[in-house]
């Protein structure tokens, strides 16, 4: 282990390069490794093995105040701070206090917002120059981050080891943060398309009936959810006798209608003698502890519950043999709620901070104040592994609303309880943008707001809007009024309706983003100026946003925003506006695919593709396009294809070319049609087959 030197009240650690690949390892003086590592961020350990170099720029403190052990970095005055995790307030996180302590925080309520449902010790630093870099405190436990001329880590737990890491653009910086804490995997095809909610569709029979109008109103959709009223009792892996008697036969109408399932798990087991799970459970001594060593009991929805000590390798396998025979039933997806873990009744509604965890494989045990911003992740890792183990051919699909930096490898997430309010619909624009600029690419939030009644023109609005989050579902919470797209005018059908065939006819485009997304940790929702990170002015705007390098979103009701320099141009996907779809602008220079428009992604097809062609200056255009087969890993193995896509524009005359450039899947013949934008106009050519196609320009 290396050792530092204290200096008056601070402690100077040793420092050592990783791989050669600028990234910095930082130790204090009085770290000791059993109190951290394993680190649950990393998926692998940043081995630091060679001296750091003299002009490296950022060298934290360490020093300990009032029992707190305490990191500081001073990054200077010319530097924008991002990042930070899921957190409310703006993009740009300078001046911001950030608690990392996981609660149930029904419409942000506690605090203001600034500690939710998940932490992540991370932030990223973007100079004026455009240079840029991450900082993470490799540490569990309570802690603040302050941000400002310093970033400060303060914690409750023990001393922690400091990572930087330094990178010439934010696209090096989100790949060398992926490498490090993981990759997401490519989730499913239909996880990207439209998902309906409430809490809750009860019984069977108005799930069906939810699903047939869905289809009746021609809304695209892919999913329809379960939340918790679907059990016996509030009973995790269980089906209500009454309400749902037979869930073979409700999955298999969804099924037959081209919807898929997720349904609701909770952490909370019931505590009652005779419960399968509980018996099991207690049977094998897994639960999470109390001070006096007795299995700890608290309230959630079931009443008094028992809660797996997630911490231990063998509770997650045992966690994991669960969902066999629930997913058995034609069950999809999973969503892990109230992981904080919640629990009624108690200081901040969690788990006494001294209840105790064993940990294994390598992790020492310790008290709830070091496991608890953990406890979703390791939850959702152990789901993660029961998916594969039911469906070992299927891409798994899991939301959680708790999670931790590095949690992307197991779960998508979106931003929790949320207010039906014009503020939170527009504070979810910054939330999701934070959120992928900390690692977690696949999030969004709950359209129309989850607490208290919405309305007909925030629920219009909220969908032109949310369409283009990377995770997209209405959902809202028992005892308000319905906000299903037809449940106000039809004027707002119509809006709902054209928003979501917007997301479905970019269908190709989004799923070659997860794909980007997947392999270099790139976000797919991203903020404006990384459309040019020299342009200051873009630094922080945070009501536009991007939609991966080549679109870019500006809300209705967001006016005056900020504009890359690059002259990007106005188009739209319909003759029509009706006055709610969010504008949008393509990057010179770039092709997008689009797809016809399709009722599910199980309906969508990709050979017949149009291609929206925005040239630059000098005529020319490119672009991507990624397939599969929408699920399972043949992908790993090269049962894929990726089509690059040029378009050259020459006295008006433009064609655009289909190239395979990788995978093993068979070129395909398509039948292609291209839409150039120019000058906030959109020309059409008529269709042709092939995988080449001339259009003269008026």
């Amino acid at each position: 282990m290396l050792q530092g030197l204290a200096v008056a009240a601070a402690v100077t650690a040793q420092t050592a390069l990783a791989t050669n690949d600028s990234v910095a390892v930082f130790w204090p003086k009085d770290y000791e490794p059993s109190f951290h590592q394993p680190s649950p961020i990393f998926e692998r350990e940043p081995m630091a093995t060679e001296p750091l170099p003299s002009g490296w720029r950022l060298r934290p403190v360490f020093a300990q105040r009032n029992g707190h052990h305490i990191a500081t970095v001073q990054v200077g005055e010319d530097v924008d701070l991002y990042g930070t995790g899921e957190v409310t307030g703006p993009l740009k996180r300078n001046g911001r206090k950030i608690s990392l302590w996981n609660i149930d925080n029904p419409a942000y309520g506690v605090d203001g917002g600034s500690h939710l449902y998940q932490s992540h010790p991370w932030v990223m630093g973007l100079r004026s120059d455009g240079t840029t870099f991450g900082i993470i405190a490799d540490n569990t436990w309570r802690q603040t981050i302050s941000t400002g001329r310093d970033v400060v880590f303060e914690s409750d737990g023990p001393a922690f080891r400091i990572i930087i890491i330094e990178r010439s653009n934010v696209q090096q910086l989100m790949q060398a943060l992926a490498d490090l804490t993981g990759h997401m995997p490519l989730p499913p095809l239909w996880a990207l398309g439209y998902h309906q909610c409430r809490h809750t569709y009860s019984p069977d029979g108005r799930v069906m009936e939810v699903a047939d109008l869905l289809r009746r109103h021609r809304i695209p959709s892919d999913v329809i959810w379960m939340d918790i009223d679907y059990m016996d009792d509030y009973r995790i892996f269980t089906f209500h006798p009454d309400a749902f008697p037979n869930p073979y036969r409700l999955n298999d109408y969804l099924h037959q209608h081209n919807f898929k399932t997720v349904y609701m798990i909770d952490p909370g087991v019931k505590v009652e003698s005779g419960y399968f799970v509980d018996d099991q459970g207690t049977a094998a001594d897994y639960w999470v502890k109390d001070k006096h060593g007795n299995p700890f009991v608290g309230n959630v929805w079931p009443g008094a519950c028992h809660f797996p000590d997630f911490s231990r390798p063998e509770v997650r396998t045992w966690w994991a043999t669960l969902y066999r025979d629930f997913m058995a039933t034609g069950v999809d997806g999973v969503w892990n709620d109230m992981n904080e873990p919640a629990i009624f009744g108690q200081p901040e509604n969690t788990m006494p901070k001294d209840n105790h965890h064993l940990g294994g494989d390598g992790v020492a045990p310790g008290p709830h104040l070091r496991f608890h911003n953990v406890y979703g992740m390791n939850m959702v890792r152990a789901s993660r592994q029961g998916l594969l183990l039911a469906h070992p051919q299927k891409r798994p699909f899991i939301l959680s609303r708790s999670n931790f930096l590095g949690g992307q490898r197991y779960a998508a997430t979106w931003t929790g309880d949320n207010l039906s309010s014009a503020d939170h619909m527009q504070l979810s624009v910054p939330m999701s943008l934070t959120l992928g600029l900390s690692g977690q690419p696949f999030n969004g939030s709950d359209i129309g707001g989850f607490c208290e009644n919405s309305n007909g023109e925030l629920v219009a609005q909220w969908t032109a809007l949310g369409v283009f989050f990377p995770f997209v579902r209405n959902h809202n919470t028992k005892g308000t009024i319905a906000q299903e797209p037809w449940a106000f005018t039809p004027q707002v059908l119509d809006v709902c309706r054209t928003a979501i065939n917007r997301r479905y006819r970019l269908m190709p485009y989004i799923y070659t983003l997860f794909r980007e997304a997947s392999t270099t940790g790139m976000p797919v929702m991203r903020p404006l100026f990384m459309a040019d990170t020299q342009d200051l002015s873009l630094r922080s705007e945070d009501r536009a946003f991007l939609l991966g390098g080549d679109l870019m979103i500006r809300p209705q009701w967001a006016k005056d925003v900020a504009m890359p320099r690059q002259s990007w141009q106005p188009f739209a996907l319909e003759e029509d506006a009706d006055g709610y779809q969010c504008e949008l602008r393509q990057r010179p220079g770039s092709v997008i695919p689009l797809a016809n428009l399709a009722q599910s992604t199980a309906e969508m097809r990709t050979d017949s593709l149009t291609l929206l062609v925005c040239t630059d200056s000098g005529g020319r255009a490119e672009g991507q396009l990624y397939e599969d087969e929408g699920d399972g890993f043949g992908y790993l193995e090269g049962s894929y294809r990726q089509t690059a896509i040029e378009a050259v524009l020459q006295r008006k005359q433009l064609t655009v070319n289909l190239r395979p450039t990788g995978g093993r899947l068979p070129v395909v013949e398509r039948t292609l049609r291209v839409a150039y934008v120019s000058q906030g106009r959109v020309q059409y050519s008529q269709w042709k087959k092939g995988n080449s196609i001339t259009f003269k320009i008026k």
